[in-house]
């Protein structure tokens, strides 16, 4: 048991389901810490897996942390004997990694987990996107996001940017979903907020 994480009300359960004995988390040769008062996430061509293998269904977050705090709010989402693997990317996608999940996820249910703002739907279309096999460019032009797939370029404004959004606009599906949290840019900082209140 981490006394931080007991703080944040992570039960004993889960601190034991993603071995948390201390709060740096190894993504081959790079780490993650968590402690009071700084988070550092690494970029980084590597990857943090926790859970189970094969898994059903696989979520995928940018950090070790932010996997903790989606199942600490969001247990009663999953049956107790479901069959999950966690994926921490860091703080930028990169084409190594998402090689390696499109191999990994053959026929799983996957889930992204990524920020409840522009960075977080963009990360939400690069991942989904490349776990597809379409790379996807992203730019800023004047004010709006320009997406371009395939040489056709897409144009939103940053506030009604979504996964589903740029799917219906590029006529394309990629059977991934998101969760976001519903008054906070992460799980994690509303996992913060809930333990302070």
């Amino acid at each position: 048991m981490h006394p931080l994480l007991t703080e944040l009300g992570v039960s004993e359960e889960l601190q034991a389901y993603f071995y948390t004995e201390d709060l740096c988390f190894e993504y081959a040769n790079d780490k993650e810490y968590f402690g009071e008062g700084f988070h550092l996430v690494p970029v980084t061509a590597d990857l943090w897996m926790a859970g189970n293998y094969p898994a059903t269904e696989l979520i995928i977050t940018a950090s070790a942390m932010e996997a903790i705090a989606y199942l600490a709010l969001n247990q009663w989402r999953h049956p107790a004997n479901a069959v999950l693997s966690f994926i921490a990317i860091g703080n930028l996608p990169h084409a190594r990694q998402l090689g390696w999940i499109s191999s990994y996820c053959q026929k799983r249910k996957i889930t992204l987990v990524f920020g409840n703002d522009l960075l977080g739907r963009l990360a939400d279309i690069a991942v989904a996107s490349g776990i597809r096999g379409k790379a996807v460019r992203l730019c800023w032009q004047d004010g709006m996001v320009m997406l371009y797939l395939n040489h056709t370029a897409y144009r939103f404004a940053p506030e009604r940017l979504s996964l589903n959004a740029f799917e219906k606009a590029a006529g394309f599906r990629t059977a991934i979903r998101t969760r976001k949290p519903t008054h906070h840019h992460s799980f994690l900082e509303q996992l913060q907020h809930d333990s302070r209140q």
